[in-house]
């Protein structure tokens, strides 16, 4: 769900992954029609990270 979120509304993404100041700069960059698939392709990327980061937060069991 959210991947499709991170494809129409990049900039929201950032804000359910608890990164509210790069949602919005990304909101910046999305009001521009060009600067939509930037934000597009950044916001896909940035919930990628932020799934590794859970997994591995579960596999090390989160003794941070």
């Amino acid at each position: 769900m959210r991947l499709l979120i991170a494809l129409l509304l990049p900039w929201l993404v950032f804000f359910t992954i608890g990164r509210p100041w790069s949602g919005l700069l990304c909101l910046i960059l999305q009001l521009t029609l060009i600067g939509w698939i930037p934000a597009a392709i950044w916001a896909v990327y940035a919930l990628n990270q932020y799934q590794t980061d859970k997994k591995i937060a579960a596999a090390l069991g989160d003794k941070r």
